[in-house]
């Protein structure tokens, strides 16, 4: 019967116990049977097993209890299972980055600074108003550098601790970048706009909804608003330097954004887009001049919906079609526990951003 001692290597500061989950107890979480030791070395675990002879291989995951506490990778993101061949020599340990529930570690004095350019800013695309803001470097009224600017939808949902649906914690995940030298970006958060949201982020051609203000909006964004940011606040304006992006809905506006005005941004972040809104985006490319250039980076949860990866990919091959060879660059990042909803989309923020930007 086959031994083997597997070994782990974690955040030496969080004191719960390690449990392995995988094929060999049908992936429970929390079983005592498979709660690892604790090594001499804080933050170091291991685990002996007795295989059955025919046993070729296992696939696991770590776990700080049930899923709910699971381990992460570096930027707070889910990752792959693990898999050894019983065969191998497992004396190299595993390493774990993060764990889900643990908090997010950052500095305060590295927070962004919040400025609300104005509660009710004028859309008169649309004869509306707006809360829109901008979160600042810590220290950027301490230099006189420019940044790159990311224009976020949903603003309600991106900073606000008490916001009803959850936050993305973008003002902490801000600055525990800075604290890896990674924060160098301005964000500009535009509020939603309520009971005329779906409207508002529903493009403005046949869609499932019906004919959006998508249009207008989007003009707003990049005529208007843009304009004001970059007049106000030291940018590099230069589409290379420029990003929208959102989640759901907010998702689906910023890929319309990028489609209508490739000239005015390079850089898309794109999570969970509710691309069932228009199950015809791909053929509906056809309509557009698609001339961006510039990275695309998109993210879905398989717990979302049946759909929500399999579209994003057809998404990414029709987009791939339309472009020159090395026009655009993408990313894909998918979730087998994703499920939909702000916290999720918070730990993906700055892996997402680490990549468009920087």
């Amino acid at each position: 019967m086959p031994r083997k001692t597997l070994q782990l290597i974690t955040n030496p500061e969080d004191d719960r116990p390690v449990f392995l989950a995988g094929s060999f107890n049908d992936w429970q979480t929390a079983d005592a049977a498979y709660r690892m030791t604790p090594g001499a070395q804080a933050g170091t675990f291991s685990y002996t097993f007795d295989f059955p002879a025919d046993l070729t291989h296992i696939e696991y995951k770590y776990a700080r209890g049930g899923w709910e506490c699971v381990e992460l990778g570096p930027y707070g993101e889910s990752t792959d299972n693990h898999r050894r061949n019983i065969a191998d020599d497992w004396s190299s340990p595993d390493q774990v980055a993060n764990w889900a529930n643990a908090g997010l570690h950052y500095t305060e004095a590295l927070l962004p600074q919040i400025v609300v350019l104005n509660e009710a800013f004028e859309i008169p695309e649309l004869i509306r108003t707006r809360r829109v803001a901008a979160l600042l470097p810590h220290n950027y009224y301490e230099t006189d550098r420019h940044y790159p600017v990311l224009y976020l939808q949903d603003g309600q949902n991106l900073f606000d601790d008490n916001a009803p649906y959850g936050s993305w914690g973008v003002d902490k995940q801000l600055a525990s970048m800075a604290g890896r030298g990674q924060g160098d970006f301005i964000v500009v958060a535009i509020d939603h706009a309520q009971d005329k949201r779906v409207s508002e982020f529903t493009p403005s051609f046949k869609t499932k909804l019906g004919r959006g203000d998508g249009q207008e909006y989007c003009r707003f964004l990049a005529e208007t608003l843009k304009p004001y940011i970059d007049g106000h606040f030291r940018t590099l304006p230069a589409a290379e330097h420029t990003g929208i992006g959102g989640s759901s809905l907010g998702g689906l506006i910023s890929i319309y954004a990028g489609l209508l005005y490739p000239s005015v941004y390079d850089r898309l972040l794109v999570f969970s887009p509710s691309l069932w809104v228009v199950p015809n985006l791909p053929n509906q490319l056809a309509d557009f001049s698609w001339t961006f250039q510039g990275k695309i980076y998109l993210y879905g949860g398989e717990a979302e919906s049946s759909t929500m990866v399999s579209n994003m990919l057809r998404l990414k091959e029709a987009l791939e079609a339309r472009a020159t060879p090395g026009q655009v660059e993408f990313r894909v990042e998918t979730d087998p526990h994703g499920q939909h909803n702000e916290a999720r989309w918070g730990k993906e923020f700055p892996k997402a951003v680490e990549w468009l930007f920087f």
